[in-house]
């Protein structure tokens, strides 16, 4: 409105327009002041700055993560590994010895004994298995044995262990569980 009633002034006579370099333009149009200028222009530079060391810093807690990720998981690996070390040691030692059979068998024993410890200082158990009732999440039926002895769907024989994390099946036991005709499954 104000820009209005000066177009009307200088019309009228009442004012005189103002002078510009290309003689068409108006005093809201104009370049800034040199001083405005510089002060865009120092600003811009700031931000620019700011936005690159914004950017090394990322990359720099990026490459950071990644390493500390890769010493977790090292270090994961080396407190797993650890217990078993003693167990190769243990099959080695057998290997080399001499002794009879019932030595070689007692000793391979005790070293399935300390590999039970070290899985079970990690928290790995085995699967109920033999005398348990079937159960499809934990167990894999491999066959079944006709049998009026023992219940329908009754663990009779462990093939192959199965092993838990806490909760969580690392994998299922391998087993064959009776068939009783003499009871109906519904």
């Amino acid at each position: 409105m104000q820009e209005e009633t000066t177009v009307q002034a200088v019309q009228e006579g009442e004012l005189e327009a103002p002078a510009t370099e290309a003689g068409t333009q108006t005093q809201e149009h104009a370049l800034p002041a040199p001083s405005e200028l510089d002060q865009v222009k120092a600003e811009r530079d700031q931000l620019l700055d700011r936005l690159a060391r914004l950017q090394a810093e990322f990359d720099n807690a990026r490459k950071r993560e990644g390493k500390e990720r890769q010493d977790v998981r090292d270090y994961t690996v080396s407190n797993t590994v650890e217990p078993f070390l003693g167990v190769m040691d243990n099959f080695q030692l057998a290997l080399k010895s001499e002794g009879s059979i019932e030595q070689l068998r007692s000793g391979v024993e005790l070293i399935l004994k300390q590999m039970e410890d070290a899985l079970r200082g990690l928290n790995v158990v085995p699967v109920e298995a033999v005398g348990a009732q079937f159960d499809p999440r934990i167990h894999e039926a491999l066959g079944s044995i006709e049998t009026k002895e023992f219940p329908d769907h009754q663990v009779l024989e462990e093939i192959r262990r199965g092993y838990r994390i806490r909760d969580k099946l690392l994998r299922p036991a391998l087993v064959r569980i009776a068939a009783n005709p003499s009871q109906i499954s519904e």
